[in-house]
């Protein structure tokens, strides 16, 4: 595209244009010098690269119903709906709500599963099989009545601000445990509701965003465009000029990151492409995960990308289902038709992790931005619940077969042992041997962490 010996009369900017070769669609993360705790000795004491304690986890996969599942039809059973069904609510709705204060029955019956006998409905069979490997946090609540503000929230911390997403500052604190594949990837991600701020880095190192595959719940060709052979000669370029611009201006943070990008980015081309094939694995494997049938293939792909990927070193993998959930009305046909597009892979993922001997050291996340309303909106949805609401955190260093917290007898608002957002994340960071208030990174003349100046860990869902 670009003789060589035209560099010289070349800027940055008119390169990196003419290349597209954006930092933005390279932002690939380099591996960090220390990710793993040996067991003896002094844990290192400081932020990147290092250890707080030891880990029960070694790794994330973010299982993200965006939209918002129903807590109530799903696995915090309110069998008070079903006596008072068309009764009024008790209690005032928050005025922000367009819900009538009508009590509305779930279309889903309620059983108990497993040894521990936790509940789960008939809309998600197969996750309900395996209910005693997780734990239900039933008393989740959040910032936000608005998907924007709420998927904020559950992905960055803030509902507000920009601020890095909990992938990056997992990829800032462990760096990836391949040298030549990202930290963070995130897989199927939404292009509204903060779109790439969501898996973005904001103030960290460029180098930390995600690797996206595919976009708004979809897994697409499951590639990374730019890491075609016909584009090497495209990182030479940009990692000539990137090094050339450096010298000139001296230490600059996201000259850094570009060129810690693009340096990853040639690296991965020899690497990514085989991980990210599932079609080396096994007839018996696609199908566990539903590959190939029509209502669980995408979904079922990202899951099993996911685990390649785990698998092979990157610590925080982040599946969305795209902006699914949102039922405000045409409730049971809604959710039906995502519990069957999202159940299986994920019971899927769960068995695949467990045969592999993953499934202690990798954490499982499954929820959305926020539940929904226990009485009816339109004819028959349920609008935002933000106010409280459940998550299942099962795996690395998780309690399975316990449940944590509730919600008042109707499932309105987060009443017992009550987890925010914040806590969920503090709690995260410590299965994986980080100390939230400890990771920390200047920026604007303060020290800012992912739970900003709250949170709290939950160790009563922690294994001893």
């Amino acid at each position: 595209m670009f003789a060589l010996n035209r560099l010289n009369r070349l800027d940055r900017r008119e390169l990196m244009t003419s290349t597209a070769m954006t930092l933005g669609s390279l932002a690939v993360t380099a591996s960090s010098p220390n990710v793993s705790w040996a067991g003896g000795g002094e844990l290192p004491s400081d932020t990147a690269g290092g250890l707080h304690h030891r880990p029960r986890a070694k790794r994330v996969i973010f299982l993200f119903m965006h939209g918002g599942p129903s807590h109530v039809d799903t696995f915090d059973y309110k069998p008070r709906l079903a006596r008072e069904d068309g009764k009024a609510l008790p209690f005032a709705l928050p005025t922000q709500l367009d819900a009538k204060p009508t009590i509305m029955k779930g279309p889903w019956g309620f059983s108990q599963h497993g040894e521990a006998g936790l509940w789960g409905s008939e809309l998600l069979p197969e996750m309900c099989r395996h209910l005693d490997s997780f734990c239900v946090i039933r008393s989740m609540h959040t910032r936000g009545q608005s998907h924007g503000q709420a998927v904020g929230m559950v992905n960055t911390g803030s509902d507000n601000f920009v601020r890095p997403s909990v992938g990056a500052w997992i990829s800032y604190a462990l760096g990836s445990a391949h040298p030549d594949l990202p930290a963070h990837v995130a897989i199927g991600p939404a292009t509204a509701h903060g779109g790439p701020r969501n898996y973005g880095a904001a103030f960290l190192p460029a180098k930390h965003q995600a690797t996206a595959i595919g976009k708004n719940g979809s897994l697409g060709a499951g590639k990374v465009a730019y890491l075609e052979d016909s584009q090497s000669h495209q990182f030479d370029l940009v990692s000539q000029l990137n090094h050339r611009h450096a010298a000139r201006i001296g230490r600059d943070r996201e000259v850094e990151g570009a060129i810690e990008a693009v340096d990853l980015a040639r690296r991965m081309q020899g690497t990514a492409p085989e991980i990210m094939d599932l079609s080396s694995e096994t007839a018996a494997t696609q199908k566990l995960y539903g590959i190939g049938e029509k209502a669980t293939d995408q979904y079922g792909r990202g899951c099993l990308m996911a685990r390649r990927l785990v698998e092979a070193g990157v610590r925080f993998v982040s599946v969305s289902s795209g902006q699914v959930w949102d039922q405000h009305g045409g409730l049971k046909a809604g959710h039906a038709k995502n519990a069957l597009a999202t159940d299986r892979p994920i019971a899927g993922l769960i068995a695949d992790l467990k045969a592999r001997g993953m499934w202690d050291d990798t954490l499982i996340v499954w929820g959305g931005e926020f539940g929904r309303t226990p009485v009816v909106q339109g004819k028959d949805g349920r609008d935002h619940n933000p106010q409280g609401f459940s998550m299942l955190l099962g795996g690395g260093g998780v309690r399975g077969g316990t449940t944590y917290g509730e919600t008042d007898e109707y499932g309105y608002y987060a009443a017992i042992d009550r987890v925010h957002m914040h806590d969920l994340h503090a709690t995260i960071l410590y299965l994986l041997g980080i100390d939230h208030e400890r990771l920390t990174y200047p920026y604007a003349g303060r020290d800012f962490r992912l739970t900003d100046v709250h949170g709290r860990i939950v160790k009563d869902i922690v294994k001893t």
